[in-house]
């Protein structure tokens, strides 16, 4: 438990950071999971359960200490059709479905598969996110951010939340260079609450506070088990599933990219097949007790991390206490102003943003520079699982267009009548048509080397390719031998393994992707 706790680096202990990043990020948990609930069509209750739940296992068991999950927008959105078109009591089984592909993910060792995700998709990733974030404080400078298409506020009431709002973001900006004793976005809420309390007081002009979203409160009681109603049937299998694929994956990419994102930042790594395991553990919880699920949380995360949180009690401690603002001291975050609450939220969004992107885009390959705008606009236009496969799949036809263009073949002629081609870059899909194209069984004459001494076959379409050259040759009643060749090409090849010279010492070793 004391490993939990405190977290040493050099001489000093990080135990106060990490309990008062926890609370500010706690304070900015609750308007998050308040709005994210409305955009599901559910009750706030429901998306504060799943804030406390998933945020408090995740922190424990996760694979990524001081990250913070919860309930999010990238998940309600697939949610509320599941909601709207089966009724909430499809919602639990399905995050607990969820949560159990996610369990299965992690033990089967797939988070490691976040290594393949290219840095001009990461760029995109955290582009996407901030304009994401930046797009949903929309709702706050309208008239009734509860209700699609309010109008924007004007006059007076305009001009004082960018006025708390800018207040906001200077203290947080500003207090570091005075004092690091405080959260400099928890002395920001504090300051411009009590201003804002003020000036109600004394104007009568009411500034739109986390109560004013909530009207029935955000009080309740501990989270009690919800026993799963809908029948257990292949019916409603195929009803839950798709959804809860989908979810699982959204999930799993979010807090993965987030994951990475962090060990950037803090120069630290974490563990992705855990934080697997973590986050479908949460969701499989919380849906046994009433919970929409979630999963990591970029905003959130940014905010504890800025705020000095690195360990995993702050992550304890964030939950912890939106715990206790649910059960005891709903009445003290109600009256938390929305202006400081957004303003902690901007001030994400400039610190998340990659700004360095706008410098170095007329600089890095023209591919590069596509995925980064690719996939900052699809995350933006549609979804984050489908914004980071689109990126990964056009980096990986861009590096295998590129690659297949570093093949070459050199001929020469050897002593006697013997022609020797060596080959030179990756044999694989991509170039085994270059590869093809030069040579000319019926113009050799005599014996043919082909040397692969500074090639490697990467797949089966390379061992296909040598196959059908050796048949070409075989055709053009020609010799033909093939020298450098790894032990799982010659067991592959069903037409030429006879033309291979075996060189124990000199043969490669490696293996060759095959599709079985």
């Amino acid at each position: 438990m004391f490993k939990l706790i405190y977290r040493k680096y050099g001489h000093r202990l990080y135990f106060k950071d990490d309990v008062l990043s926890g609370l500010t990020v706690s304070l900015a948990l609750v308007p998050e999971a308040v709005a994210f609930a409305f955009v599901a069509g559910i009750e706030p209750i429901i998306g504060l359960y799943a804030a406390f739940m998933v945020g408090l296992i995740t922190a424990i068991f996760g694979g990524r200490p001081g990250m913070i999950s919860g309930a999010t927008g990238a998940l309600a959105v697939v949610m509320v059709d599941l909601i709207a078109d089966h009724g909430i009591e499809y919602l639990f089984p399905t995050v607990i479905l969820m949560g159990i592909i996610q369990v299965s993910a992690g033990l089967f060792k797939l988070g490691k598969f976040i290594r393949l995700v290219p840095h001009p998709v990461m760029f995109g990733f955290v582009n996407g996110l901030a304009i994401v974030i930046f797009l949903a404080q929309r709702p706050q400078f309208t008239t009734n951010p509860t209700v699609s298409g309010s109008p924007f506020m004007e006059g007076v009431d305009l001009y004082l939340m960018l006025g708390l709002v800018a207040l906001t973001m200077f203290i947080i900006q500003a207090l570091p260079k005075l004092t690091k004793a405080i959260p400099s976005a928890l002395a920001a809420i504090i300051a411009v609450t009590l201003l804002a309390i003020g000036i109600e007081s004394f104007t009568g002009i009411h500034l739109r506070t986390v109560g004013d979203l909530t009207p029935e409160g955000i009080s309740g009681s501990l989270p009690t088990f919800h026993s799963i109603v809908i029948p257990f049937s292949l019916a409603s299998l195929k009803i839950i599933g798709p959804y809860a694929l989908i979810l699982a994956a959204i999930g799993l990419i979010e807090s993965l990219m987030t994951m990475s994102l962090i060990d950037e930042l803090t120069e630290t790594r974490g563990q992705g097949n855990r934080e697997c395991v973590g986050q479908g553990l949460a969701n499989i919880f919380t849906g046994f007790f009433g919970g929409m699920g979630g999963c990591a949380m970029i905003g959130q995360s940014m905010i504890n991390i800025r705020s000095g949180g690195r360990g995993r009690l702050s992550g304890i401690t964030a939950a912890l206490c939106l715990l206790a603002f649910i059960l005891w001291a709903s009445s003290l975050i109600e009256i938390i102003p929305m202006a400081a609450l957004t303003g902690v939220m901007f001030m994400v969004v400039f610190g998340t943003f990659e700004w360095t992107s706008f410098r170095i885009l007329h600089k890095i390959p023209k591919p590069d520079a596509f995925v980064i705008i690719l996939v900052s606009v699809v995350t933006v236009l549609t979804d984050l699982a489908l914004a980071v496969a689109s990126g990964v799949i056009f980096s990986a036809l861009s590096f295998a267009w590129q690659s297949a263009k570093h093949i070459k073949v050199i001929s020469k002629q050897d002593e006697g009548d013997v022609k020797i081609y060596n080959i030179y870059g990756p044999l694989f899909f991509g170039s085994v048509q270059e590869f093809q194209n030069s040579f000319s069984p019926r113009n050799d004459t005599g014996e043919v080397i082909i040397d692969f001494k500074g090639s490697r076959v990467w797949d089966h379409s390379g061992i296909e390719a040598i196959s059908a050259l050796a048949e070409r040759f075989k055709n053009a009643d020609r010799k033909l031998h093939f020298r450098h060749l790894s032990q799982d090409c010659l067991n592959l090849l069903d037409k030429a393994s006879d033309m291979v010279e075996v060189n124990i010492v000199e043969d490669p070793s490696y293996k060759v992707a095959v599709d079985i």
